[in-house]
């Protein structure tokens, strides 16, 4: 049976007008959002930097069938963690070019 899935959020944030920039944030145990990354630039509109995000989110998880689970069962199965601890100290990150045609069917893939 697979580990819990980490609850990750997804919002865009608008700093100055038509500056729209991806954070996603994931809840620590006690029930606080912590942020675990965010655009390194800005897209034009909402509907992309959403799209961007997302790109970046389906990045991090090895199955999205199953979704991105909790670290300590992954680790334990041999699996490289590297994606499965918030990454809250990492500096802010471009989108990955897209593998995959679909973004949790959100959008058309660049």
């Amino acid at each position: 049976m697979p580990t819990a899935l980490r609850p990750i959020a997804i919002h865009v944030q608008e700093p100055s007008p038509g500056d729209f920039r991806w954070v996603l944030m994931e809840r620590e145990g006690g029930g606080a959002w912590a942020e675990m990354e965010r655009s390194a630039s800005a897209a034009g509109t909402y509907h992309q930097a959403l799209a961007d995000g997302l790109r970046v989110l389906q990045a991090m998880i090895e199955d999205l069938d199953i979704g991105p689970r909790l670290a300590v069962k992954r680790a334990a199965k041999g699996v490289s963690p590297s994606h499965d601890a918030p990454q809250t100290e990492r500096p802010p990150a471009d989108p990955p070019a897209p593998s995959k045609p679909s973004l949790f069917g959100f959008g058309p893939a660049r």
